[in-house]
């Protein structure tokens, strides 16, 4: 039997059972779920990675046991909401149709470890450019070889940059995975899973379609997992609320127009870049000079040409390969040791001639031009439509959260049948520049978002200069997404699902020093724009379990988590709290309980586990002690800042301003159910302990007070205000953060810039 529906949607906005509105704020929980645990294998690390049958994820996120550990720690930051990420690697890594059980019901241990601390939770079936063996994460390898592909010639032919098995893993070339997009393997099987029956009809297998067989073991895998969940009890509704769809869906090669070009729209080029033409060539064996390319501070820029030699080595499986392992059995018509682009007529290898340039722009039946519009609108809602029903057939009162591809325009739903009540648009936004350069620039930025949309009609208007500029079209560009949203999709809310911010800025300079202004400053740009565009809620890539300084999230080079095992987390005041309240009426009492032993107290029962647990460990995690003698806390100010939990009507504006320590808050007040269910605000200690911060509201009564009532002590103000539009404003206590100044180097290079837009706009590229 389902239980009582915790989180409902009404009139675009998320309430609970007590009809309060509910603020989602999260985090990604977590990056380790993209490596398997059994073997250990982070992607710098070559030994037993080809061993894709065998691996077990049976301690992802981590170990069940640690479970409370870290969801006290994030319930102590404030988070509501955990984005749970998981890969169907995880669940059918040892062939087609063999799931892992032991995996599952870990998953289910550990959701229910959650559910104590009243986190809502939604389901992230996660993956990058498709799979570790591209150079990502996500699908099985056996996924690979059905389509053909020899994931142990990728190295050789460039079919993806894998760092795994890149030459030299300490210098792996920052963000490079995520041009695997755009290389053979990634492409291909993005392309044969959303459009295999128009594009590539002889791959058969099993009887099928390729596109059908990737689609329905996928699907049926997630539906396995939501099944073992609804069968476990207790967890559905009352704790995971809903399911997103893939993660960043790549198209693959459909909708390009030509083959032997790269295509404008195309900004991301970052080392060897070729056309995907060269890249069929290179994945033949066949000899290319291609492009090399660097990502700068407006975009990419050419920097000289290379030669890829894959010295007749191919991408594709030989003619003689024994696939027997998998029990599959494919088409004759689909040969193996051939490339299958040119079974179908795109190219000829005997005399390497590009016949069908044009193959990809249009559908072959219809002749309809497949833009990325219409992808979104045809290839990505006929998948989408078809994992919602069969998560939907389990979970009845599932959230679907709809994420379309990255920064592409909404599918075109509003008004049909597709205009679910029940779903939430989920995109992605990152501030590229910075990601990519890893350093976060005061001076200048760019409204990527605006020049995608064709908002300037130059991109040097896009030029944004100064912090408080940047800040505001980091706000705008996220209204006008949430905007978009409800314009092509209907009435939905909009939880931005990632964003986040590189840490290992400026060559690790905070790891050295301590110093993380940086990083603060970005965080808290960021956050000040999911505020000011007033998402329904977002979650922050990322906690990662295992991050340390030397490997990041030990997943090809990044370094996105709030979380290290080298860092120091955010003082909290001593324990045990006084049940003392700091209220605006002596009339009002709160009960308290005793706390659960988390990382903040340390007392005879925990004092083993405390002193053996990996976050806290007294050796250092890296041979290099400059990256780890002056732990800080990792920019927590900026992250760990108050935010509405549930209020008593809408909210019409929020904002927390970092440098002057003051939270504002507006709402259109609403009766509230009773007494027991007033609006309710997290206010973090460490910007406001209760006996040092100064309250100010429109009407009503207020109360500061600090409860476990989630297993965790965290300071909440409870506020009982009348209705029409009501305000809260609640000063803390201003600490020393964001002070560094925008350098000449930034503005020297911002002045570069602008005249090279100005002689040469083609060599200039926004990202």
């Amino acid at each position: 039997m389902a239980s009582p529906l915790r989180l409902i949607i009404e009139d675009g906005h998320f309430q609970d059972e007590h009809g309060r509105h509910v603020l989602l704020r999260g985090i990604n929980v977590a990056g380790d779920s993209k490596l398997p645990s059994q073997p250990d294998v982070p992607s710098h690390v070559a030994q037993d990675f080809f061993d894709g049958d065998n691996v077990k994820f049976h301690s992802r996120p981590f170990r069940k046991e640690d479970a409370h550990i870290h969801f006290s720690r994030l319930k102590r930051f404030g988070y509501n909401t955990i984005r749970y990420v998981f890969t169907w690697e995880a669940i059918e890594a040892a062939g087609p149709g063999r799931y892992d059980e032991v995996w599952i019901q870990h998953t289910i241990d550990v959701l229910r470890a959650a559910k104590d601390y009243g986190f809502y939770i939604f389901m992230d079936p996660h993956q990058d450019v498709w799979s570790r063996y591209c150079g990502g994460s996500g699908a099985p390898m056996w996924t690979i070889y059905a389509c053909g592909l020899n994931p142990q010639s990728f190295d050789a032919t460039e079919a993806a940059i894998v760092h795994n098995t890149y030459p030299d893993t300490e210098n792996f070339p920052k963000m490079i995975w995520s041009t695997n997009y755009y290389r053979l393997a990634a492409a291909t099987i993005f392309t044969l899973f959303f459009g295999g029956r128009d594009f590539a009809p002889k791959c058969i297998i099993d009887g099928i379609n390729i596109q059908d067989y990737l689609q329905g073991h996928f699907v049926r895998a997630c539906e396995h997992l939501a099944k073992r969940i609804n069968e476990a009890g207790g967890i559905e509704n009352d704790i995971v609320f809903g399911w997103e769809s893939l993660n960043e869906p790549g198209r693959g090669m459909i909708g390009h127009v030509d083959l032997s070009v790269i295509p404008s729209e195309q900004q991301l080029k970052k080392g060897s870049s070729p056309t995907l033409w060269q890249a069929i060539l290179t994945g033949s064996g066949r000899a290319c000079e291609v492009d090399v390319w660097d990502m700068g501070g407006l975009g990419p820029y050419k920097t000289g040409r290379v030669l890829i030699d894959p010295r007749g080595e191919q991408a594709w499986l030989p003619a003689d390969y024994d696939e027997s392992r998998y029990g599959w059995k494919r088409d004759p018509d689909w040969k193996l040791g051939e490339c299958l682009w040119a079974q179908h007529g795109v190219w000829d290898p005997a005399t390497d001639m590009l016949l069908r340039k044009d193959y990809f722009e249009k559908h072959p039946t219809t002749g309809v031009k497949l833009d990325f519009h219409t992808f979104t609108n045809t290839y990505f809602m006929e998948f989408y439509r078809k994992y919602r029903d069969a998560i939907r057939g389990i979970h009845k009162d599932a959230i679907m959260l709809c994420q379309p591809p990255t920064l592409e325009v909404p599918p075109s739903i509003k008004g049909t049948e597709d205009d679910d009540p029940k779903m939430v648009y989920a995109p992605h936004y990152y501030d590229g520049i910075t990601l990519m350069t890893k350093k976060w620039n005061r001076t200048w930025n760019v409204d990527v978002f605006g020049v995608l949309r064709g908002r300037y009609w130059h991109p040097a208007f896009a030029i944004k200069i100064g912090e408080t500029a940047i800040r505001n079209s980091f706000k705008e560009q996220l209204a006008a997404m949430k905007k978009e949203g409800r314009d092509y999709m209907g009435n939905h809310p909009c939880i931005l699902t990632e964003f986040g911010i590189p840490y290992d800025m400026d060559d690790k300079y905070a790891y050295k020093t301590g110093d993380y202004s940086s990083q603060s400053a970005a965080m808290d740009a960021n956050h000040f724009a999911v505020e000011g565009a007033l998402m329904e809620g977002y979650t922050l890539w990322l906690y990662c379990a295992t991050n340390d300084h030397q490997r990041g999230d030990q997943w090809n080079g990044e370094d996105l988590s709030i979380f290290s095992i080298d860092d120091q987390t955010l003082p909290v005041s001593p324990l045990p709290h006084s049940p003392e309240l700091n209220q605006s009426t002596s009339s009002l009492a709160k009960s308290t309980r005793k706390e659960v032993e988390d990382e903040t107290s340390v007392t005879p029962g925990n004092l083993k586990r405390v002193l053996t647990n990996p976050s806290i460990a007294s050796t250092p995690t890296t041979q290099n002690p400059e990256l780890t003698n002056a732990p800080g806390y990792r920019a927590a100010e900026a992250y760990v800042r108050p935010a509405p939990i549930t209020t008593n009507g809408p909210i019409i504006d929020y904002t927390f301003d970092l440098k002057n320590c003051e939270f504002t808050m507006e709402i259109e007040g609403t009766e509230a159910e009773s007494e027991e269910f007033p609006t309710t605000v997290f206010l973090p200690e460490y910007h406001f302990p209760k006996d040092q911060c100064t309250i100010a509201v429109s009407s009503g009564k207020w109360e500061i007070s600090t409860d476990d009532e989630e297993r965790t002590w965290i300071q909440k103000l409870r506020w009982w205000h009348g209705i029409g539009k009501q305000s809260l404003k609640v000063t803390g206590v201003i600490r020393p953060h964001n002070t560094l100044a925008g350098t000449a180097e930034e503005a020297g290079y911002l002045q570069q810039c602008q005249e090279s837009y100005v002689s040469s706009f083609k060599d200039c590229i926004v990202m």
